[in-house]
């Protein structure tokens, strides 16, 4: 089913990808407001109103990245992880992190239990762990409550004070939970490591 018109000539198989297409960055095959990938025989974007590949509005919000959280800058591309490659679309963007990922998202995945995550003894907000773990932010965003558990309390004093401080007042059950963020942060960031 083609959603705008039909298309006369050869086969979609027979016919040779568009320079769009073969292009390594592919803008004019992808909204820089929203980052929706376009058809080739679409101009403009259908959720923004602007013609695909045009620079964002000033005022619009940005897409951001669903594995490693960046936001596009204000021309609606990324810094590109390849040295061959300057600034690239969203799309692109995330097919790079198959080359170049985050973290061990297998490993942290093993670790989930429904919306939680189990670290050791503790539970807390997968989302929430895995944001800080790439991130280091333990905000989680904008529009999310800030959560209180052990594993948000040790995540918050690893980031001001590190996960081997002494802190005047410290309890057992924070150190417990520092160690155990600090051993998953470890195992979490060796993949991205190692791959690159």
């Amino acid at each position: 089913m083609r959603l705008f018109g039909t298309r006369s000539g050869p086969s979609e198989a027979a016919r040779p990808l568009p320079a769009a297409a073969a292009a390594p960055q592919g803008d004019r095959l992808v909204c820089l407001q929203c980052g929706m990938v376009a058809g080739e025989s679409v101009t403009f974007c259908r959720r923004c109103g602007l013609p695909v590949g045009a620079q964002p509005r000033a005022d619009a919000p940005l897409p951001t990245c669903p594995i490693c959280y960046a936001t596009v800058d204000d021309d609606g591309r990324l810094a590109s992880h390849r040295p061959d490659r300057r600034r690239i679309d969203l799309v692109a963007h995330m097919a790079e992190h198959d080359d170049y990922p985050v973290g061990d998202d297998d490993y942290l995945e093993s670790l989930r239990a429904g919306d939680l995550i189990r670290i050791d003894r503790w539970q807390a907000p997968f989302d929430l762990v895995r944001r800080y773990l790439v991130t280091g932010a333990i905000d989680g965003g904008r529009r999310r409550s800030y959560q209180h558990s052990a594993i948000v309390t040790a995540m918050s004093q690893i980031k001001r004070w590190g996960p081997d401080a002494e802190i005047f007042g410290d309890q057992a059950e924070w150190r417990a939970a520092r160690h155990a963020v600090g051993v998953l942060m470890e195992r979490y960031h060796r993949v991205g490591r190692t791959t690159q």
